[in-house]
Order: structure tokens, then sequence, then C-alpha cells
């Protein structure tokens, strides 16, 4: 029961991670050459979830702009809104449903514990 609910503890705080990498990304979707970042979760040693943030550093787009008298090329942010936006609603989905398997195990053992006492 004990390792269940640290690994549904270690699901929340992955979870958590990549809403903040979410987050980041669409903060900053206006920012030159900002480089978005994504969080993969996966499978740990003893069945727990992690996070493994990674930096994308694929181009963004490139426009020429007017400063002074002489034209600059610049690049935009490398986020895609329409890649970010369906993570950010899946991912507070599958928190709340690793929030009721903590309240699920929390019954568990609150009934265990009557019927022992």
């Amino acid at each position: 029961m004990i390792l269940s609910a640290s690994n549904t503890i270690s699901a929340l705080q992955a979870y958590k991670t990549q809403l903040n990498v979410t987050a980041n990304n669409i903060a900053n979707l206006n920012t030159e050459n900002f480089k978005k970042s994504k969080a993969t979760l996966k499978e740990g040693a003893n069945g727990d979830v992690q996070a493994d943030v990674q930096r994308m550093d694929t181009p963004g787009r490139r426009y020429q702009e007017l400063e002074g008298d002489r034209m600059v090329e610049k690049e935009t942010s490398n986020v895609d809104l329409s890649e970010e936006l369906p993570q950010l609603i899946l991912t507070p989905h599958a928190y709340k449903a690793n929030m009721k398997v903590m309240q699920t195990q929390d019954e568990i053992l609150g009934t265990a514990l009557d019927i022992i006492g």
C-alpha cells in the first residue's frame, strides 16, 4: 500500500512538472529566440513516474526587421500554441485522476484499520 502511495505521489509531482513546463512555454510564446521545453513522463525503476524535461532546439520562424538604418534577421520562439493547449487541457485531468487514486487509497487504509481495530 505504501509503495502505491509513493508511486501516486511521484505521478503527481511529474504532472506538476509537466504543467509547469507547458505554462512556461505558453508564457514565452512571443519571446524572441526562446526555445521550448518538453516534459516526457516515463516509468522509473520502482514503478514510479518521472518527468524527463528536455529543451527543444528546433528553430523558430525567421524574419527581418529594420533597426535603425539596417535590416536585422530575427527568430521567433519555437513554441506552437496548437501543441501546448491540448497538453494544458490533459495534464490537470491526469492530476485529478491521481488525486482520486490517493483518496481511494486513504479510504481503503482507513477501512482496513477500522476492521483491525
